[in-house]
């Protein structure tokens, strides 16, 4: 089963219908976000593609009832859980991945720094960045596959700024 994993979209829905075709477009058959998401409109922005959406708040959710009602499958960070015969645990904060809800996971995925990394091994640790890209001008989003647990760093291309 393949995974699409992104985090910190930050309402930016140019960059959240990039990684939603993407993921359409190889075959992910889940969504997992990091948090950060904003608003409700981005919810359903990423919905739009048709795949499953399993998400958590980030610190900078305001709306979460709005984004609940939207996604039934929000949830407050950590959140642990078992898709395709692995334990998965996703978090907003790394810190929320620290202690006993890691322990046993096969994949750990967080947001928040705004910066992508991939650890492999066991458990395979992924943060796949921002997808807004807002903050460090870099929107990239993750694949992994769960059967041999491997993951595929995507960047999305530039953030495109605006002189004001």
């Amino acid at each position: 089963m393949l995974l699409g994993v992104m985090s910190d979209s930050h309402d930016n829905l140019p960059k959240i219908a990039a990684a939603t075709a993407l993921f359409r477009k190889r075959g992910v058959k889940m969504i997992l976000h990091g948090g950060d998401v904003v608003a409700p409109f981005s919810v359903r922005t990423v919905l739009k593609g048709g795949i499953p959406l399993v998400a958590v708040f980030g610190n900078c959710d305001g709306e979460q009832p709005g984004m609940k009602k939207a996604c039934k499958t929000f949830f407050r960070s950590p959140h642990r859980f078992e898709l395709g015969g692995r334990t998965i645990v996703l978090a907003h904060d790394p810190v929320d991945l620290e202690g006993e809800v890691s322990e046993g996971a096969d994949l750990l995925v967080h947001g928040h720094t705004h910066h992508p990394h991939v650890r492999a091994g066991a458990p395979l640790l992924v943060n796949p960045g921002e997808t807004g890209g807002w903050l460090t001008g870099r929107s990239t989003v993750v694949l992994v596959d769960l059967a041999d647990l491997k993951a595929e760093m995507v960047d999305l291309g530039p953030q495109e700024t605006v002189e004001l």
